[in-house]
């Protein structure tokens, strides 16, 4: 077994859609990014990508690389867990919680957890996510931005002659 931990932080703006674990969410501010800034999806492939010890999310995926602008981050989380599969690793279980004042995202937490279940080929209880607020503390209490954070924990796969 072997355990990685994420963090991402994206600036809330206007005119973009918020994505959120994989899916949209309604919201007045999108976050602002390269692809299309999923906070939390970055922090979970962080923290996978680390478990493995295959560096991070901007060595795979580079916010200097225009064929990947305005990517469905759903795509990078689906990469990132292919590399760990091919390298010889399954994902065990996620814990991660986002920072956000608003908007309240506890009503999106069992849609997030089978969205990326399905994209990850695991099961929604593998998948933790929490919610809260830093009480309008900061950067996030004052809405300019969402932050997440992440750990994983990954196992090595048994080949068949293993078993």
């Amino acid at each position: 077994m072997r355990v990685g931990f994420g963090y991402d932080v994206h600036q809330l703006v206007e005119g973009r859609a918020l994505w959120m674990g994989g899916i949209q969410i309604e919201h007045t501010h999108g976050l602002l990014g390269h692809s299309d800034a999923d906070v939390l999806i970055h922090a979970i492939c962080d923290a996978l990508l680390g478990a493995a010890a295959l560096r991070d999310i901007g060595y795979h995926f580079p916010d200097t690389d225009a064929s990947i602008e305005g990517i469905d981050s759903k795509v990078i989380l689906r990469k990132t867990v292919d590399l760990l599969r091919e390298r010889g690793y399954s994902v065990g279980n996620i814990d991660a919680t986002v920072c956000a004042q608003r908007p309240k995202l506890n009503p999106h937490i069992p849609a997030m957890q089978q969205c990326l279940a399905d994209v990850m080929g695991i099961e929604p209880g593998q998948i933790s996510i929490k919610a809260t607020t830093t009480e309008h503390l900061g950067f996030t209490g004052r809405e300019e931005g969402i932050s997440a954070y992440a750990v994983a924990l990954i196992d090595t796969l048994l080949t068949p002659a293993q078993s």
